[in-house]
């Protein structure tokens, strides 16, 4: 399904502090981890569902030495809004996952479904998963808590970052823009959006990086494309991000040539 992408994955990964920009629901199959949400800090095991928004700040680590294994979905945000919005009939409004962790066996199993058929290579699916969507995300939502304001400066900042994030940019040009100092820009950025000013940089570089290796470009052009200073540097944040190599990643996403190498 267009926007979509599956990920299986048994890990005891520690993932360090990050984001997505895309929604992700999955199912923890077995293990059990914690982790760091926007609803503050949550734990889930076997048959939970948990859940992830676009720009939220998380991380997470294996409880016990067994690891977890975890099946997900991460969907592009026009998919989502485009299913909640029939939910809706059209009514409008802002929508996100207000829980990160959801104990309901019905909910889990709506949801192996929905990875079932995400990930069958079968003709005439299509109908069935968006059903299942439709469904799951019925079963989930729930009026999401106001979001807590971010000071006028510090969506300034951001909205500089995001706007070209492979540009370099300085402490001192993102203060400008806030009209505070650089450290009061530090302090309410960390406070505001979970991350200092240069790991939430770090981040949308490397969103950018996973976009674009997606689409075709080699691993050195997306790391220069994407303002990493090389493609090592690229790769260290990338697997420290997402678990997996972004060798591992292109070969996962990109249709094999006819030598049968991913590249």
């Amino acid at each position: 399904m267009t926007g979509v992408q599956a990920v299986v994955a048994r890990s005891d990964h520690h993932f360090s502090r990050h984001t997505h920009d895309q929604f992700g629901i999955g199912v923890i199959e077995s293990g059990a981890q914690k982790s760091a949400s926007g609803r503050g800090p949550v734990e889930a095991g076997p048959g939970d569902v948990i859940t992830v928004n676009p720009g939220e700040v998380h991380d997470g680590a294996p409880i016990g030495d067994g690891g977890r294994f975890w099946q997900m979905l991460y969907f592009d945000p026009d998919v989502i809004t485009g299913a909640v919005a029939d939910i809706r009939q059209g009514q409008p409004g802002e929508f996100e996952f207000a829980d990160p962790v959801l104990r309901q066996p019905p909910q889990a199993a709506t949801m192996r479904q929905l990875f079932a058929e995400m990930t069958a290579e079968k003709a005439g699916a299509e109908l069935r998963r968006q059903e299942l969507l439709l469904t799951l995300l019925a079963e989930v939502m729930r009026e999401a808590p106001e979001p807590k304001a971010i000071p006028r400066g510090v969506r300034a900042a951001r909205e500089r970052i995001d706007d070209d994030p492979a540009e370099a940019v300085s402490l001192a040009d993102l203060a400008g823009l806030a009209g505070i100092s650089q450290f009061q820009l530090l302090r309410a950025f960390d406070k505001a959006i979970g991350l200092t000013p240069h790991a939430y940089l770090i981040q949308r570089r490397v969103q950018l990086a996973r976009k674009l290796i997606g689409g075709g470009a080699g691993l050195a052009e997306a790391a220069l494309a994407s303002g990493f200073a090389d493609q090592s540097h690229m790769t260290r944040i990338f697997t420290r991000s997402f678990g997996l190599s972004p060798h591992l990643y292109a070969a996962c996403v990109r249709p094999p040539r006819a030598s049968g190498r991913p590249f």
